[in-house]
């Protein structure tokens, strides 16, 4: 196996273990508005290994969007705490469930990390065999295919789950789909035209508009698992959010580039 081979793997293998460590949170009392609001601290995460492992330094505006993201984690974080204590607090299992919300954050932590190192490990591989976007997404889920074997009893359970959910009627083609395997269809197109785009993008554009991009991608996401799901969303869960949102802005350089822009309307 060559040198850069050997690269894909090792990138293959941490692609891998992130989305399995970040889908089986979801196991540990995670909301998925929570579980898309941590995943969002991914802009402090990244700075803060550029720093320790490329030696990077930035502005005192990226500091401070580091500051807004961690504060609006945090909060949300805090509030989805006391969710789970709360709906325990007359359960024998209440502290059971918050040592089992606790290993949940952990894991969302661990993968948060290996996914910005990952990320950087990325850009070094790019620079120095070039960038090759549908190269890398056919590695990146082609090659971690064979690790699900490991997972088959979990799969063919879940599989006899989703056959067992209630049938919905497709109107184009007229034929009875179990519901859940509808939605896991639709979210497998969504899915792979999201990451499609964002591979492409990593070349095609620059990093403020891949940034930006995803991080629309993530908020209209928590919206719509909002309304859908009817997840149990605070005013804190909105202040915090907010406050991931403007920092995540803060961070791209786009209210700035708005200031700007302001600024020299009001000169002419």
């Amino acid at each position: 196996m060559d040198i850069y081979t050997r690269k894909y793997v090792t990138m293959v293998t941490m692609f891998f273990f992130i989305n399995l460590v970040n889908n089986y949170a979801l196991n540990f009392n995670i909301t998925m508005p929570l579980h898309m609001i941590f995943r969002s601290g991914s802009l402090v995460a990244n700075m803060v290994l550029g720093i320790i492992i490329l030696k990077k330094r930035y502005s005192l505006s990226k500091y401070l969007s580091i500051t807004l993201v961690s504060l609006g984690i945090t909060i949300c974080t805090l509030m989805s705490a006391n969710q789970v204590t709360n709906k325990h607090s007359e359960d024998e299992e209440g502290s059971y469930a918050f040592i089992h919300w606790m290993i949940g954050i952990g894991m969302l932590t661990f993968a948060l990390f290996m996914s910005a190192y990952m990320g950087i490990f990325q850009e070094m591989l790019y620079k120095q065999y070039g960038k090759l976007p549908k190269e890398a997404l056919f590695y990146n889920h082609a090659l971690p295919m064979p690790g699900f074997l490991l997972f088959a009893g979990d799969i063919y359970r879940y599989a006899l789950q989703f056959s067992q959910s209630v049938p919905l009627l497709v109107p184009v083609l007229g034929l009875s789909i179990p519901k859940m395997w509808l939605f896991l269809f639709i979210n497998v197109i969504t899915q792979y035209v999201c990451i499609r785009s964002v591979f492409i993008l990593t070349t095609e554009c620059t990093s403020l508009t891949v940034t930006l991009v995803v991080t629309l991608r993530k908020f209209f996401s928590l919206i719509i698992s909002i309304m859908y799901f009817g997840n149990p969303f605070t005013s804190w869960h909105w202040l915090g959010t907010s406050i991931v949102l403007l920092g995540t802005l803060l961070y791209t350089g786009l209210l700035g580039r708005l200031a700007g822009m302001s600024l020299a309307r009001k000169a002419e």
